[in-house]
């Protein structure tokens, strides 16, 4: 009876030292028992626990590197597209200080016409340098290159306040200058050496004829004072006008005259209607610019 009780204490505690895995269909009737060491089973739930951690552990930093490399799609489309803003602000401050450049030169040309005191000081700098940038070198920055063009526009702007006193000063002068079109029309005959439209033979024209219908008002091209208004020999009717500065005017072949001698006239103002008067063989304004008395080519000084 001793020997029995020791065999069923063994036979329970080899029972409690396993664990058994039973496969049930679904009607309840079991079907597998598998039976393994507490040992066993520790060290297998032991496994999975650190599989489950270990493979958690993966899935997070996969997660991070998920999210990392979306950041990093998204930093080079930004990257992209400042190094497209930057290419095009460059390309922008290229444009503008070669415009800024022109402006430099047409002010040269501008006050070089009116003497090298003119411009004094503007063109005494001495520059240099490769026209474009060397390969290889480093690149300026967009925040440089803002500086030095607001540098240029600066001394632009203060060649163009030296340029505006100019013209202000000038101004009085320029307006003396007969440089309107007395009748806006084609030009018949030019100024200098042609064939004689009765003789054909070769004679000086003193003037320009431009084509004008008979009625035409002419204006006067400058401020002045008429000299002459009314009969003058091959001229027919006509008017002179004295601009100042050793600066005349006539106007041949009139039909009407609008204004008297003595009169003072503004640049603008009516001064006669064109004709066929004198020795003309047709419809026109004879026009005739006298510089110190000597007729001059009047396309020197009329603006188109």
């Amino acid at each position: 009876m001793r020997a029995a009780s020791a065999a069923r204490h063994h036979t329970v505690t080899r029972q409690r030292a396993q664990f058994s895995l039973l496969l049930v269909r679904g009607d309840g009737e079991r079907v597998l028992r598998f039976n393994f060491p507490r040992s066993a089973a520790l060290a297998a739930a032991v496994s999975v626990a650190v599989t489950l951690s270990f493979v958690g552990l993966l899935l997070g930093d996969w997660l991070k590197l998920k999210e990392l490399t979306r950041e990093s799609v998204t930093f080079a489309n930004t990257i992209a597209q400042q190094r497209a803003t930057i290419e095009a602000t460059n390309h922008k401050l290229a444009q503008l200080r070669k415009e800024v450049g022109s402006w430099r030169d047409m002010h040269a040309r501008i006050q070089e016409a009116f003497g090298p005191d003119a411009g004094r000081g503007s063109r005494d700098k001495g520059i240099g340098g490769a026209t474009s940038s060397a390969e290889g070198l480093p690149t300026v920055a967009p925040a440089d290159e803002l500086n030095r063009l607001a540098e240029t526009i600066k001394e632009e702007g203060d060649s163009l306040r030296a340029l505006d006193r100019l013209m202000a000063r000038a101004a009085k002068a320029l307006a003396t200058l007969p440089s309107r079109w007395p009748v806006r029309g084609s030009v018949n005959s030019e100024y200098g050496r042609r064939n004689s439209p009765w003789t054909q033979s070769q004679e000086f024209h003193s003037g320009i004829d431009i084509k004008a219908q008979i009625g035409t008002p002419v204006h006067a091209p400058a401020a002045g004072t008429v000299v002459v208004a009314g009969p003058a020999h091959e001229y027919g009717t006509a008017v002179m006008l004295d601009h100042g500065q050793d600066i005349k005017t006539l106007y041949g072949h009139l039909s009407k005259v609008s204004v008297r001698p003595g009169q003072k006239v503004e640049r603008g103002t009516l001064l006669a209607y064109s004709g066929n008067t004198g020795r003309s063989s047709g419809p026109h304004l004879h026009y005739e610019i006298f510089v110190k008395g000597q007729p001059v080519n009047p396309r020197a000084y009329l603006w188109d």
